[in-house]
């Protein structure tokens, strides 16, 4: 696979490895939260929805950073966007940690959401450097940095967590991943080098690159994939710890290390197996038996077991869910239009970020009108939703490479016959003369 934007990095061996590492220590200001989220509830007197709409507006500022981030870093290239929305990550999560009342920490949240809508141009620079047959296995190791940063985020929000101090309390954890976020940017900016962003691509606008995707008919199952199981997966995490306290009175170290141990799973799956599984089922048969196994096992969850089976289902859950992931960025990555990889894959992060603003609202709902179970149940729905569509893109995406691919020969097959006539044609006028 070529370069999708302008030149390629000359430093794709060192600027891999390196933004993996990045990925991982910005994610860990993420799964920082969620250890804390059950203390939100007690030091701000929230109720369970406004909890899991903390978890929600993260999701929403997300959506609108990836169409913004993913299509600007087409445009100015993937370095300085990465730089600069990290760093205002970091500002994020200085402001959650001094936040004096629910509202102001949901709007903190909100704003560090929209940085950390910067995955698309990670990914966007990943496909910029890397060979077509490579892709899926280099984007399931951005996946895994993302699940390694949360199992360190959950077991720093545990550990240096102290609730009985009230917010104060609060603030060591994210102040720390506040510090992490400003190293992370300080990597890229010394190990990953800039490179000219494509020149002649017609970029479309943030809005309108979502737009064409639903519009186009492989990118809008492919879209509808990540919508589908992320609102699924994430109705399930949005409430973990309210469930975990409700079913096993834990507090926030219990639900750190719980994390941990499922960030454990999700991170060994994308590292480990994502490209075995690519390239010995395919990406579409990833998907499929992945979502529906995940679906399987999260209606186990709802039936109610003991704590260790129920920390060992949810395991094999994030395991199954994680190793769709780069088989359907892939996916996607190639029906995007050369030079728009960035705001493609920007309109599918945006699709799942949507998914995980309007998942936890759902389940909050469901949590407290139900029952602990309920949201497990819903989760299960939306993944064997996701499994459908995700045959039907990749049945459309194989049909549209066909299609492309005959286009392609009968042209060269056209031009070759041309050029064999234009032969015959000056031959003959050689020997008339």
């Amino acid at each position: 696979m070529s370069p999708s934007s302008g030149t390629a990095p000359t430093d794709s061996a060192w600027a891999v490895p390196v933004l993996m590492g990045m990925v991982f220590l910005s994610l860990i200001g993420f799964g920082v939260v969620v250890p804390l989220l059950p203390s939100y509830a007690t030091v701000f007197d929230a109720s369970p929805w406004q909890v899991t709409m903390i978890f929600a507006v993260f999701a929403g500022g997300q959506f609108f950073g990836e169409l913004f981030w993913g299509r600007l870093s087409d445009r100015i290239g993937r370095k300085p966007v990465i730089i600069g929305t990290i760093l205002a990550c970091s500002l994020g999560y200085v402001a959650l940690a001094f936040a004096p009342n629910i509202w102001l920490a949901t709007l903190a949240r909100l704003f560090a959401g929209f940085f950390s809508g910067n995955i698309s141009a990670i990914q966007g620079y990943i496909v910029d450097v890397t060979s077509r047959d490579r892709v899926a296995a280099r984007l399931g190791l951005v996946g895994a940095a993302l699940s390694l940063g949360f199992i360190v985020g959950p077991i720093l929000g545990g550990l240096l967590a102290r609730p009985e101090l009230g917010a104060a309390g609060l603030r060591p954890p994210l102040l720390v991943a506040a510090g992490l976020c400003a190293v992370a940017a300080v990597c890229a900016a010394v190990f990953v080098r800039g490179h000219s962003p494509a020149t002649g691509a017609d970029r479309p606008g943030p809005f309108q690159a979502i737009g064409d995707a639903l519009t186009d008919r492989v990118l809008q199952r492919l879209l509808a994939t990540t919508f589908f199981s992320f609102a699924g997966i994430s109705a399930m995490w949005s409430v973990f710890g309210l469930w975990g306290a409700e079913r096993f009175h834990w507090g926030p170290r219990e639900i750190g290390m719980a994390m941990a141990a499922i960030g454990v799973a999700a991170a060994s799956s994308q590292g480990l197996l994502s490209g075995w599984t690519s390239r010995r089922l395919g990406e579409a048969r990833t998907m499929v038996i992945c979502f529906l196994l995940a679906a399987a096992l999260m209606l186990a969850q709802a039936a109610g077991p003991p704590m260790w089976v129920a920390v060992a289902l949810m395991m094999l859950i994030a395991a199954a869910h994680t190793l769709t992931q780069p088989a359907t960025a892939a996916m996607v990555s190639r029906a995007a239009s050369e030079g728009q990889q960035g705001a493609t894959l920007g309109a599918n992060n945006a699709a799942s970020a949507v998914s995980r603003v309007l998942g936890p609202v759902i389940a909050g709902v469901a949590f407290a009108s139900f029952g602990s179970w309920s949201p497990f149940v819903l989760g299960t729905g939306l993944l064997i939703l996701a499994a459908a569509m995700g045959w039907a893109g990749s049945r459309a995406l194989d049909q549209r490479l066909r299609d492309t691919e005959r286009t392609t020969r009968d042209a060269e097959e056209q031009a070759a016959a041309e050029a064999r006539a234009r032969a015959a044609n000056l031959q003959s006028a050689i020997r008339s003369d």
